[in-house]
């Protein structure tokens, strides 16, 4: 049976619950034990999966086709473990779940309440898995004080007191401000987030303190005195030069073994840090440096493009170089010449997105790739311009375009060379969908398979002729044109079992010209890096060489 670890937060947001509960669960892995990590959130959507990119951030996605909160993205890259639909759950879903009981009479007529219905709905869901893992994770979205978030924080409490005391922790993010009139660090905020802990029955074990500044000796005791903890219990968390630097820096500062402790846990296995060394290495040391042009349309908030960072990162410490990705938002290009603003990179990467806007920006970015031979890797929308750009400039389809953009507008305007799915095999089973079916979780998500042709480019990168990556669209380019454009170079090599969906395409006469349907950046990890963006990025290092 596994040990529960619930992360919480408290005084404010974005206190970095995410990086350290991914950061934990490396460190715990460094000691030989397995990990399972799972985000609770309290929002009311079922999913992010309609949750605008700006203000949300990305919708990262599971194999088993689950779309969820951008932190299982932070879970996978420290961890490897392939998150599942099981490690994310919002308010909206415990209550659909609850209500749709209830509406088949699961509940045999009693009156519904929040306690103990819908926390029973969430202790169902943390006890999923128990068996596979020796820590089980969990985090929990917001802050103590939220109102939406108490449930959670009840579910939790019975949780904790119905299972064998000391098989649960709860470990408590804060903040601690420093006040440069007073030339202090503050403690009050800490003790009053865990005194609103407290006082809905929860009690932390262990905290982690956020600070610009070093915890004196005489903080952390106050803080271990007022709020109940051990003085080795109290942790602090810097900022760093970089997340990858999290698993070392809280193992410096004593998390894991407070964690242990906590547990009651001693002898503690000793951890085998080596892999987050040789990370932090690459990362430190670089032997050079490419400049990349992300050409997106949300670029005015680095979190709704947080995989391709970080596969870009990856990329670049697997050729030892730093990446500096600038991100230029697409329609910039739809005012004017793209030349002087793309003039300069080593490389291109468009990425995915959704509707009309700045697709014309993104479609001007793919010809400027091609014609100047810079590399060029498009990612789902990314992939769908560059087709629709070749057709245009190569095939002779002079109004091609997106189905897509023409719902939009209600009329045609466009000789649809991407179009709406319909109908796909998923696993043994067809899948259908309809235009105006509802946008969640309508499109095609998760690991579909692709069969690459053995000579193509692709095969190369991958060293592999099969290969499985993770989906999230409702268009596709349309099979019919592949002969046509095929026989102005641009390749389809890579394709659905059945052969009728493609899944890559590159320009054959092309020194780097690749465009996939799916999202590769959502398999990289800084020490297993995805092979497209490691060759991507090598490719974009003999560009720098020429310059």
């Amino acid at each position: 049976m596994a040990r529960y670890i619930f992360i919480t937060g408290g005084v404010v947001s974005s206190l970095g619950k995410g990086l350290a509960s991914a950061a934990l669960g490396a460190l715990l892995q460094a000691r030989g034990y397995t990990v399972r990590l799972r985000k609770l959130d309290p929002y009311l959507n079922v999913d992010p999966g309609t949750m605008s990119p700006f203000e949300h951030g990305e919708v990262f996605v599971t194999d088993d086709g689950a779309e969820t909160d951008l932190d299982l993205g932070h879970y996978e890259r420290f961890t490897g473990v392939s998150a599942r639909r099981t490690d994310s759950i919002s308010s909206g879903r415990i209550y659909s779940n609850v209500l749709e009981k209830e509406r088949r009479g699961d509940y045999l007529g009693k009156t519904i309440q929040v306690v103990p219905h819908v926390t029973n709905e969430i202790k169902d869901f943390l006890h999923i898995g128990e068996d596979e893992c020796d820590f089980m994770l969990c985090e929990i979205g917001g802050t103590v004080g939220d109102i939406e978030g108490l449930p959670f924080f009840e579910a939790i409490r019975q949780f904790i007191h119905e299972r064998p005391r000391g098989q649960s922790i709860l470990m408590h993010l804060t903040l601690l401000p420093y006040l440069a009139a007073a030339g202090e660090l503050k403690t009050k905020p800490t003790q009053h987030s865990v005194k609103e802990l407290q006082s809905i029955g929860l009690a932390p074990d262990v905290l982690v303190c956020r600070s610009e500044h070093p915890i004196p000796e005489r903080e952390r005791e106050k803080i271990a005195l007022f709020c109940n903890v051990p003085k080795s219990a109290v942790i602090a968390a810097y900022d760093l030069r970089t997340i990858y630097e999290a698993p070392l820096a809280y193992h410096r500062e004593g998390l894991d073994q407070a964690v242990l402790d906590a547990f009651g846990i001693a002898p503690a296995p000793r951890p085998n840090l080596t892999k987050w060394e040789d990370v932090m290495d690459r990362l430190t040391h670089p032997e050079g440096e490419v400049k990349i042009a992300v050409v997106g349309k949300y670029t005015q908030l680095e979190d709704a493009y947080k995989s391709i960072a970080e596969a870009l990162t990856h990329g670049g410490m697997a050729n030892r170089v730093k990446v500096r990705a600038e991100w230029i938002d697409a329609e910039v290009f739809e005012r004017g010449d793209s030349a002087p603003l793309l003039a300069g990179f080593h490389a291109i990467l468009v990425p995915g997105g959704f509707g009309e806007r700045g697709t014309e920006g993104k479609i001007k970015a793919a010809q400027y790739a091609r014609e100047r031979n810079i590399p060029y890797l498009g990612i789902c929308l990314g992939m769908q311009m560059a087709v629709i750009e070749a057709a245009r400039n190569l095939a002779g389809v002079e109004d091609a375009g997106s189905e897509e953009f023409d719902h939009e507008k209600g009329a045609r305007r466009f000789t649809p060379v991407v179009y709406h799915l319909k109908e796909w095999v998923q696993g043994n089973h067809k899948v259908e969908r309809k235009v105006g079916d509802d946008k969640g979780g309508t499109m095609r998500l998760g690991a579909y398979t692709a069969v690459l042709a053995p000579d193509s480019h692709a095969a190369r990168i991958y060293g592999d002729t099969r290969i499985e990556e993770r989906h999230r669209h409702r268009y596709e380019v349309d099979v019919k044109y592949r002969e046509a454009l095929e026989g102005c170079g641009l390749a389809f090599s890579g394709m659905s079992p059945d052969g009728r969906l493609p899944e890559i395409v590159e320009h054959r006469n092309h020194p780097w010209f690749v465009g996939v349907q799916f999202h590769p950046e959502l398999k990289s990890k800084p020490f297993a890096p995805h092979p497209l963006f490691a060759d991507f990025i090598r490719a974009a290092v003999e560009v720098s060489r020429l310059v």
